[in-house]
């Protein structure tokens, strides 16, 4: 997730919604971006995202939550697989580590966490990633593109959660929505 320096009134918050990628993977990839040169790395916590940053008021954050409990009980807990890596060069500079395994699930959960009181209209299609590099010089990203080929790791996603952004600290998870079932592990 990304938001831009626009200064927000104090009656709007900007949220995302993301599962997050769980230790030691998601510290690995995170201290890879920071190593990169981003300096945002640090208040992004690694994540598949689910719905970009979005600008809400902050009385709707009630609701918002209702509905992502709605979203996250229709969908069962699923493994993730991630492994190598991927680009939206030259469309967008980012590199990121690709999804293998739970894209299905994750394009399910995206479909109706984007329904109701968030929009379903987005820039770019959905496509679940880990970003290891944004906006950044080509050769850091031909280097995270390069340098993180062979990452792999798997894990079982069975929740995921609501950000949001604070200008000083970064994203910050402030709910988790657990899937309904548990997946064979």
């Amino acid at each position: 997730m990304h938001t831009s320096s626009s200064a927000l009134t104090a009656s709007t918050t900007t949220i995302g919604v993301a599962i997050a990628v769980p230790d030691p993977w998601g510290a690995r990839l995170q201290a890879y971006r920071s190593a990169l040169g981003d300096d945002t790395a640090g208040g992004i916590p690694t994540h598949v995202t689910l719905m970009p940053p979005h600008e809400i008021d902050v009385e709707a954050i009630e609701a918002l939550e209702r509905h992502l409990e709605e979203a996250s009980s229709a969908t069962d807990a699923f493994r993730m697989h991630l492994r190598g890596t991927g680009t939206f060069r030259p469309v967008s500079p980012v590199v990121f580590v690709t999804v293998a395994e739970g894209i299905s699930a994750c394009e399910q959960i995206a479909r109706a966490v984007r329904r109701g009181p968030l929009p379903a209209d987005q820039k770019f299609p959905y496509h679940p990633h880990v970003t290891v590099a944004h906006h950044l010089p080509g050769a850091a990203l031909d280097r995270a593109f390069d340098e993180m080929a062979d990452f792999e790791c798997s894990f079982v996603v069975d929740r995921f959660s609501l950000y949001v952004h604070d200008g000083d600290a970064g994203w910050a998870p402030t709910r988790d929505f657990s899937l309904a079932a548990p997946a064979d592990r």
